[in-house]
């Protein structure tokens, strides 16, 4: 049987509990209301610039794709003009991939100073993802290959051959033309040989990359004199 003291002190805590609770939501029950209200009023707003966002993506998208069919179509003006208007106003991401697509173009005309341009502006812009970023002073580099000067070909290259970057396998190899047009050789060397053996390098990339390392070779034995054959005896 239940002591009868014992459910008294019981009652008499849930009282007492349920008193501090009165006397914390008559405190602070305003400032909980509050809260809840403004989460959700942030939860609701979130959704909607994220769905909004999301929207915008996928009309950027398919503009950008109906640009890129109508290059395939040859129909280079109104591509041209989709995607002048794309890099204006599209998303930042689409934007960039417009203006690429603007200098690939620039390219196939020989329009190549304009190009490099075209490119330097995608690399230097701080708002572009890190990746396009890299891609387009890559692309820069390789149209700059063979007229740049050792040192502007170190300044373009010399960030993308690190061992994290995406494109260091092709830096490595331009910079490493950029160090044999230049008579670095040993530079020239030791940049192929990290093509040769970063895993990530594509098959094709490390077949052209031995031949760069056999031309070299083949340029050290040519300065190799002979030696002289031993007059043969009588």
């Amino acid at each position: 049987m239940v002591d009868k003291s014992d459910t008294l002190l019981r009652e008499v805590e849930d009282e007492l509990r349920q008193d501090r609770l009165r006397k914390l939501w008559d405190e602070y029950g305003t400032y909980v209301v509050g809260g809840v209200v403004a989460f959700i009023i942030g939860l609701f707003i979130y959704q909607q610039v994220e769905a909004g966002r999301i929207a915008a993506e996928q009309a950027a998208g398919a503009r950008f794709e109906a640009a890129r069919r109508l290059l395939a179509d040859k129909k280079d003006g109104e591509a041209q003009s989709a995607l002048v208007d794309i890099s204006k106003s599209g998303s930042v991401g689409y934007a960039a991939l417009a203006r690429l697509q603007q200098a690939g173009a620039l390219v196939k005309a020989d329009k190549t100073t304009e190009a490099v341009a075209a490119y330097d502006a995608v690399a230097g812009d701080g708002a572009t993802d890190a990746v396009l970023r890299d891609f387009a002073r890559l692309q820069a580099a390789a149209l700059r290959l063979g007229a740049a000067d050792w040192t502007e070909m170190q300044n373009r290259l010399s960030t993308l051959t690190d061992e994290r970057n995406a494109f260091r396998a092709n830096a490595r190899e331009y910079l490493g033309l950029a160090a044999r047009t230049a008579a670095k050789t040993d530079e020239a060397r030791k940049l192929f040989l990290q093509v040769l053996g970063d895993s990530k390098a594509s098959a094709a990339l490390k077949e052209r990359v031995n031949g760069y390392m056999s031309s070299l070779v083949a340029a050290d034995l040519a300065k190799v004199d002979p030696v002289p054959a031993e007059a043969p005896k009588k």
